[in-house]
């Protein structure tokens, strides 16, 4: 069966060696590089009134840590803004936190790194932030980093035989038509606008909602950035397999990987669509010497590992994992501009900051 559905595939769970808890240092930094932009955007744009509770959610949370740095920067940035919240003799302010991610995310790894001395109640949401999750107008601050760029399930014309978006032979649109691109883009935007619809009935008016989504450069091609091209990699990795008789042809033909990276000129243009929220703020994070200098093949494949082998357990099974990204390895350390974070063409982390409109 076609892997067409990304519902059951979360980050790795466990403490293991490809678990998503050791392997996202990289999107550590960009939880990091955001810390100073959240903090300003709650001193100058949060405008609520709220009385002695405030909620926040983290959609997309997986196993930590990097979920409760993201709090732990929300909160002192609320406290900051609104002294009295942090004074007991005042009736402090309460801070309720929602973790939130797919229903087989491992929450109990998450749960046992809950810092000891936080300051929140902590509350698990299973379920895809497509949907609602949380009463009408019940949260105060939103935050989602590096999820949105996964899509909530395959475009089904890549799978149809009769369809000039038919991507046989490729896993992924890096060098696809023109046509494969567009079901990918038209996937995305159909998902942007369930999330955003359903933000917009649980955030208050008034309230801030943080993402960060990784994206194309603009003036790029999917076939000029490294970290697309990179999946023709993985795809000629299955193909030699089967070629080998060690997994089924088909089976490589069936499967599409469920993410795509949209331009910072896409994600305007959807969001001023909805019309439910207001572009505070909208520019990519920059990325610092020493972030470019961590970077290199042995930590590239052990965090892609971490977020893809859900995906590829799912459509192939366990049995293939080991032998597939031995070989994606050898493919991937003769691919250099994969390394170069001073390339214009590389993905970049688009910081969003949007407030609830008040209509």
């Amino acid at each position: 069966m076609a892997c067409t559905s990304t519902q059951s595939c979360p980050m790795n769970g466990g403490n293991g060696k490809y678990s998503y808890t050791r392997n996202s240092s990289i999107q550590r930094w960009g939880v990091e590089a955001s810390k100073a932009l959240i903090g300003e955007a709650v001193w100058e744009k949060l405008d609520i009134n709220f009385s002695n509770l405030f909620n926040i959610a983290d959609l997309g949370c997986s196993v930590g840590p990097n979920t409760f740095i993201v709090v732990e920067n929300i909160i002192e940035s609320v406290k900051l803004k609104y002294p009295s919240s942090a004074d007991p003799s005042s009736g402090s302010t309460e801070f309720q936190v929602f973790f939130n991610d797919l229903p087989s995310n491992d929450f109990n790894t998450l749960l046992q790194g809950l810092p000891r001395d936080r300051e929140y109640a902590a509350s698990i949401v299973p379920g895809s932030f497509l949907g609602r999750l949380f009463p009408q107008s019940s949260l105060h601050f939103i935050h989602s980093s590096y999820t949105l760029h996964w899509l909530s399930k395959v475009p089904k014309e890549l799978l149809d035989k009769n369809s000039p978006s038919w991507n046989k032979g490729r896993i992924f649109y890096a060098s696809a038509p023109n046509e494969v691109v567009q079901a990918y883009s038209a996937q995305f935007a159909e998902d942007m606008v369930s999330f955003l619809n359903a933000r917009a009935q649980e955030l208050v008016h008034g309230g801030l909602m943080v993402l960060i989504i990784p994206s194309l450069p603009a003036d790029t091609s999917p076939s000029e950035c490294p970290l697309i091209a990179v999946m023709d990699l993985l795809g000629d990795s299955l193909i030699g397999m089967a070629r080998m008789g060690l997994i089924a042809e088909a089976k490589v033909d069936s499967f599409n990987f469920p993410k795509y990276y949209p331009t910072q000129h896409e994600l305007e243009t959807l969001i001023g669509k909805n019309g439910c929220f207001s572009i505070e703020r909208i520019e990519p994070l920059v990325q610092s010497t020493a972030h470019a200098r961590d970077l290199n093949f042995q930590m590239f494949i052990s965090h892609t590992r971490a977020a893809w082998e859900g995906v590829i357990k799912m459509h192939f099974g366990s049995d293939i994992v080991n032998e597939l990204f031995d070989r994606f390895m050898k493919k991937v350390l003769n691919f250099s501009p994969l390394i170069s974070k001073h390339s214009s063409k590389q993905i970049t982390e688009v910081f969003v900051l949007l407030k609830r409109n008040s209509n």
